[in-house]
């Protein structure tokens, strides 16, 4: 069992920056494969990056080459890194894991969710 903790979300100009964090308890988590999604207004869940247990990893179309996903398994940290923020991308970020090679963009083959955090960027 996981518990995710997302921190960092806010209000941004368009063009800004922002580095949400996710920390996770446990003693595995260098084993997790995690996962970044959002939810924009109105809208479904998204995906928008992926990083594995080995460090690999995958991006949205959307926010491939302004979006960076990372990890720290010593802090139990996963970041997303968000540059060139676009109006669009406000939504509420969520962070998820799994033990179990997933899907990456499937929502539903995350075992563990955070409680979310809102990033909001203004036109």
């Amino acid at each position: 069992q996981v518990q995710l903790v997302e921190s960092g979300g806010g209000l941004v100009q368009a063009g800004g920056s922002l580095r949400l964090s996710c920390a996770a308890s446990g003693r595995t988590f260098s084993s997790y494969h995690m996962g970044w999604f959002r939810q924009p207004p109105g809208k479904e869940r998204e995906f928008v990056a992926y990083i594995g247990w080995s460090g690999n990893t995958n991006y949205a179309d959307s926010v491939k080459g302004r979006f960076t996903i990372a990890r720290d398994n010593a802090k139990n940290t996963v970041y997303l890194q968000m540059n060139s923020l676009k109006p669009e991308d406000t939504a509420v970020y969520y962070c998820a894991a799994t033990l179990t090679l997933p899907a990456i963009t499937r929502g539903d083959h995350y075992d563990y969710w955070g409680q979310g955090t809102q990033v909001t960027v203004s036109s």
